[in-house]
């Protein structure tokens, strides 16, 4: 089943220079889904994100999700989708600092008036899932750059959203944190059939996701699907970065963990 629908999407910025950052782009993405987009810096990639999220608008094309077309709603109804469809996780965390990790966590339930015996048993699950619940009490500066990732992951999974978005969420991570990161959602989307859509520069992290999407000057340039070897997939990975262009000389002879 196709849950994201991109047709013919085409973004300019106007200015004193126009700027074209996509154009007619065109793909899907499969419920339960993990997909990779990559591309060179200024190929469109965060352009993307920002279209899917409804934070910028489309020059034309169409984009759906869930059978929903957003751009189209008003703007109360574009609000509550995106606070109901919608995850989002940030490569900054974008962690509330005066909340505690359990805080953080419940917020998006507190929007939708959830009652509190629920939200209650929510947060216990997931903190679980997560491993988060030594740390549930703590403030996002008392714990881990890992730890407040895996908690803006729980933010963006608590309320069972039909999308997550997520841009360069391993960015500020070392290579430890950034892994369980990938692990995680690779087995979110496959246990819970979440459809993420990741935005990555980095082989290894696209390298847990089933498809990668390549993009080149806002334009689709190829797509590659996993097979059953992480590292086959991550040299295929190498290979077409080596084709676009870019800084990936250094990434050649890297192994993976």
């Amino acid at each position: 089943m196709t849950l994201v629908k991109i047709d013919e999407v085409t973004k300019v910025y106007e200015g004193k220079v126009t700027h074209r950052a996509l154009n007619q782009l065109s793909f899907e993405v499969k419920k339960g889904e993990f997909l990779a987009v990559m591309g060179p810096s200024g190929s469109g990639k965060t352009t993307l994100l920002n279209l899917i999220s409804t934070i910028d608008s489309l020059t034309s094309g169409d984009i759906s999700i869930d059978g929903i077309a957003p751009h189209m709603l008003e703007k109360n109804e574009l609000a509550l989708f995106r606070r109901r469809k919608l995850g989002f996780v940030f490569q900054d965390f974008n962690l509330l600092q005066m909340l505690t990790v359990e805080e953080n966590l419940v917020l998006p339930l507190t929007l939708d008036y959830i009652p509190t015996h629920k939200m209650a048993s929510r947060v216990l699950d997931m903190a679980k899932r997560l491993d988060l619940t030594s740390i549930l009490h703590k403030r996002p500066n008392e714990i881990s750059g890992g730890e407040a990732q895996r908690t803006a992951i729980g933010r963006a999974l608590i309320h069972k959203p039909a999308l997550i978005l997520a841009d360069e969420p391993t960015g500020n991570l070392d290579s430890k944190a950034s892994r369980d990161v990938l692990e995680l959602l690779s087995a979110i989307s496959n246990e819970e059939q979440a459809t993420i859509i990741m935005v990555t520069h980095d082989p290894i992290a696209a390298s847990y996701c089933d498809r990668v999407l390549f993009i080149k000057d806002g334009e689709f340039f190829n797509e590659i699907y996993r097979d059953d070897r992480r590292q086959t997939f991550y040299q295929k990975i190498l290979n077409v970065l080596s084709l676009l262009g870019g800084n990936v000389n250094d990434l050649s002879a890297t192994r993976l963990p």
